[in-house]
C-alpha cells in the first residue's frame, strides 16, 4: 500500500520530464535540402530533411544545431556530388548550416523573417552565393582520401564536361509529431543515409576517416573542426 501511494507523484514526474525533454529537443523548423545537377544523361538530384533545433538549455553558452545529414547526389556512371553540413567564410565553418533556410527565405522574399517564424514559410526558395554548402566530389566513395571540392560555378572542372549544378533549394516542411516522426501524418524525421553511400562513416574510425576527406578535398580550416560533424549531426 506504501508503494501504491508513490505511483501517482513519480507517473507525473515522468511526464514532466518526458515534457521538459520535448520542449528542449523538439526542433525549431525543419527544411528539405535539394541539390540539383544538370549531367550529359539528364539532371540528377537528392534531397534530404535538417531539422535545426535552438537552444533551450538552463545553463548560458548553448548553440543552435543541425540534426541530419549530408546531402548525396548519385549522377550516375560512377559519379557523386555531396553537398556537406559546411561552408566556407575564409575558413570551414560548421555553424553556418544552422541558418541556410532562415537566410534563404528573406533573401528570396525581401522581407525579414525570425527564427520564430520559420516553421510557418512554405514554398521552396533557391540557396544561391555564400548561403551553398561546401560541394565535394568521391572517385571512389569507399575511399575518404579520393575526396575532391567542387566549385559551384564550374562543375565541369572536377565532375567532367556536361556536369553543372543547376540549383541549391530550401523548402521548410512541417515539424510533424517529434519525437515520434516516423512519417506519413506524424511528420518526415531528418534524414539519414549517408553512412550507407560512404561506408567509412560508420564505426570507431569515422572520425579520423572523415578528417582524410576534409584534407583531401583541401578546404581551408578542414582540420580545426571535427570533421565527422560535415557529413552527419545527431
Amino acid at each position: 500500500m506504501k508503494l501504491l501511494k508513490w505511483i501517482g507523484p513519480l507517473g507525473l514526474l515522468a511526464v514532466l520530464v518526458a515534457g521538459d525533454h520535448i520542449r528542449v529537443n523538439r526542433p525549431g523548423h525543419k527544411y528539405r535540402m535539394t541539390v540539383e545537377v544538370e549531367t550529359p544523361a539528364g539532371v540528377k538530384s537528392a534531397s534530404n530533411i535538417l531539422a535545426v533545433t535552438p537552444y533551450r538549455g538552463y545553463t548560458p553558452g548553448g548553440n543552435t544545431r543541425t540534426s541530419g545529414d549530408a546531402v548525396f547526389v548519385d549522377l550516375g556512371g560512377g559519379k557523386n556530388l555531396v553537398a556537406l553540413l559546411a561552408h566556407l567564410d575564409k575558413t570551414l565553418d560548421l555553424d553556418a548550416i544552422n541558418y541556410v533556410a532562415l537566410r534563404a527565405y528573406p533573401a528570396a522574399s525581401g522581407k525579414r523573417v525570425n527564427f520564430n517564424d520559420m516553421s510557418r514559410q512554405s514554398g521552396a526558395v533557391p540557396v544561391q552565393g555564400a548561403l551553398i554548402p561546401v560541394l565535394v566530389t568521391f572517385a571512389d566513395p569507399a575511399s575518404p582520401g579520393s575526396a575532391k571540392i567542387v566549385s559551384p560555378a564550374d562543375a565541369e572542372a572536377a565532375l567532367g564536361k556536361g556536369f553543372r549544378l543547376r540549383g541549391v533549394t530550401a523548402e521548410v516542411v512541417p515539424n510533424g509529431f517529434w519525437p515520434i516522426d516516423f512519417g506519413g501524418a506524424l511528420g518526415d524525421p531528418v534524414t539519414r543515409g549517408i553512412k550507407g553511400r560512404l561506408p567509412w562513416l560508420d564505426g570507431e574510425g569515422a572520425p579520423a576517416a572523415a578528417a582524410t576527406a576534409l584534407k583531401a578535398a583541401g578546404p581551408p580550416g578542414a582540420e580545426a573542426v571535427e570533421a565527422r560533424q560535415a557529413f552527419t549531426r545527431k
